[in-house]
């Protein structure tokens, strides 16, 4: 099977794009809401990455002067959660 991160994100592009009809609307609906059954696709998910790669970015997101504070404070907060400082 394909990777379900890759199927979701299809999916949802597919509920977004006005060239695709009503019925393929639908079908990807049905898929989001039902037929993957729980996949996470948010960026919470940790499942396969390093983490002091993620450490890594997040910090790399604090220096970034062209990063917004909120999606600093974010990277803090994530950085707290993991116990990295």
């Amino acid at each position: 099977m394909a990777n379900p991160g890759n199927v979701v994100g299809g999916h949802k592009a597919n509920l977004n794009n006005p060239n695709t009809s009503e019925e393929a609307k639908q079908h990807s609906k049905e898929v989001l809401e039902g037929e993957l059954g729980d996949v996470q696709t948010g960026s919470d998910n940790m499942e396969g990455k390093n983490p002091n790669n993620v450490a890594g970015g997040l910090k790399a997101t604090l220096k970034n002067p062209n990063v917004s504070d909120e999606a600093k404070e974010s990277a803090q907060e994530r950085l707290d959660e993991m116990g990295q400082s």
